[in-house]
């Protein structure tokens, strides 16, 4: 202990501890990552045990999260010192983890195996995983109010300015927007350098966002860091309170039967914790997308237990405040099921599914999106991946209104784009449930809600494969 002490700070006779001191219990106890194909029929056994800290759990979910792999079932204890997991996991398919390569990303991302050098890995759904340099692209956070055209607009001034989009995820939520776009210089394919070129990034890119019908302006940043992007947007709608207004989805999910969560909060007495419960349709990224919500909240997970029947996931978490209180009051449990709807919520895709393949281009998203605008379609949601000189982006869309589409407006736009170039891949559950119930009763009141709030819901969302 005594040398870790470098006599005190600032005069203040306070000791001052090296850094490193803080990781000195993790490198003298390095996580241990087993891989289990034995133990369970139908199912891989990721079993992690290490020591305790705030945020492995989510660390550890997000690991398994963006290898696009799925979570049927999790026991979760990290009392005292020690953190214990156990996931069972598969592919897409439903299959055990063989591939030897995903199996070294995981020890490696975990710190369980540091001999490995593997820098990228492709996943089960065949999307590329690369550990990226911060230096490659200049990121601009962006967080203000949701309107027609806006992807059009942040696009076109980036095209306008020379900047190549080179990946981007814009999320929204309660009339609200957040988004990461990576871009890199045009002239030198790097990040955008020249100061002169980033002011007027973030003032044309302000100007943008302060066109509200209310008057109220957004805000415009440049990451310091490379954040993980999924993680960095709920940070973001949170931080923009975007789950104050969850009133209008209740209302509209009163039509779509089970997609609506449960999430109740209770204190357990006898045993010092706060108890959440939450059940609600499955669907992938849940358990990260929740357990993401938890931590940016600074709570603590003692234990929790995670259960699906591939329709439904059932997940209780056993928290505390990082003092170690529980929670208190009805206002602050409210709070915390508000923003676990809301984070449930910002990932539901809806509409017809496009999928759009060609040769990547500075201002494609640009003009893609254009195109839909002026078709009448709304981008309800996008992942869009570029990969070397490809790029490959999935679109949901509806129109204004948030109703299906009329397939000869889809057509026409494919013809414009290019037939082998924009394919119609299906229609997500939630579209067809929208139009089951526009069948059924075309004027009812939760119809009314759903259409006055879609006419605004028109951006289009971008995706990285990183």
């Amino acid at each position: 202990m005594n040398s870790m002490i470098r006599g005190t700070s600032s005069g203040r006779g306070c000791p001052y501890f090296d850094p490193e001191y803080d990781t000195l219990l993790a490198r003298l106890n390095p996580p241990s990552v087993v891989i289990d194909n034995t133990t369970c029929g139908d199912a891989t056994l990721v079993k992690v045990d290490s020591a305790n800290r705030h945020g492995i759990l989510l660390e550890v979910v997000q690991v398994l999260s963006d290898m696009d792999l799925v979570i049927s079932k999790a026991y979760i204890s990290s009392d005292g010192g020690w953190f214990m997991d156990v996931f069972h996991v598969t592919d897409q398919l439903g299959q055990k983890l063989t591939d030897e390569g995903i199996i070294d990303y995981i020890q490696q991302s975990l710190g369980a195996k540091q001999d490995s050098l593997r820098t990228e890995v492709r996943t089960c759904l065949g999307r590329t995983i690369r550990l990226q340099s911060i230096a490659e692209y200049t990121a601009i956070e962006l967080t203000g109010r949701d309107r027609p055209g806006l992807l059009s607009e942040v696009s076109g001034v980036l095209k306008d300015l020379m900047c190549n989009v080179v990946a981007a995820e814009v999320w929204t939520h309660n009339m609200r927007v957040a988004c990461v776009v990576y871009v890199t210089d045009e002239k030198t394919g790097g990040p955008v350098e020249e100061v002169s070129k980033l002011t007027r990034i973030k003032e044309q890119l302000s100007q943008v966002l302060r066109n509200d019908s209310d008057g109220n302006s957004g805000k415009t940043d440049f990451s310091l860091g490379l954040t993980h992007t999924e993680r960095r947007l709920h940070q973001m709608m949170f931080a923009d309170r975007d789950y104050e207004s969850l009133g209008r989805f209740k209302e509209r999910c009163i039509y779509e039967k089970g997609h609506h969560p449960s999430v109740t909060v209770h204190n357990c007495e006898e045993k010092g914790y706060s108890v959440v419960s939450l059940r609600c349709r499955d669907r992938p990224k849940l358990l990260f997308d929740t357990v993401c919500t938890l931590t940016d909240m600074q709570y603590v997970v003692f234990h929790a237990s995670i259960n699906t029947d591939h329709t439904y996931a059932y997940q209780e978490y056993y928290i505390r405040h990082m003092d170690g209180c529980t929670l208190t009051s009805e206002s602050e449990k409210n709070r915390v099921i508000q923003c676990l709807e809301a984070a449930i919520e910002r990932r539901i895709s809806e509409g017809l599914r496009l999928e759009l393949s060609t040769n990547d281009r500075v201002g494609l998203l640009s003009d893609v999106t254009r195109i839909f605008r002026e078709n009448g379609l709304s981008v309800a949601r996008a992942d869009v991946s570029t990969s070397g000189e490809k790029a490959v982006n999935v679109f949901y869309v509806t129109d204004a209104s948030g109703n299906p589409v009329d397939m000869k407006i889809v057509e026409a736009v494919r013809r414009e784009i290019g037939l082998t170039i924009l394919q119609v891949k299906e229609v997500s559950e939630k579209a067809i449930s929208r139009a089951q119930d526009t069948s059924k009763s075309l004027f009812s009141f939760t119809n009314i809600v759903a259409h006055s709030e879609r006419f605004l819901y028109n951006l289009g969302l971008v995706k990285s494969s990183f």
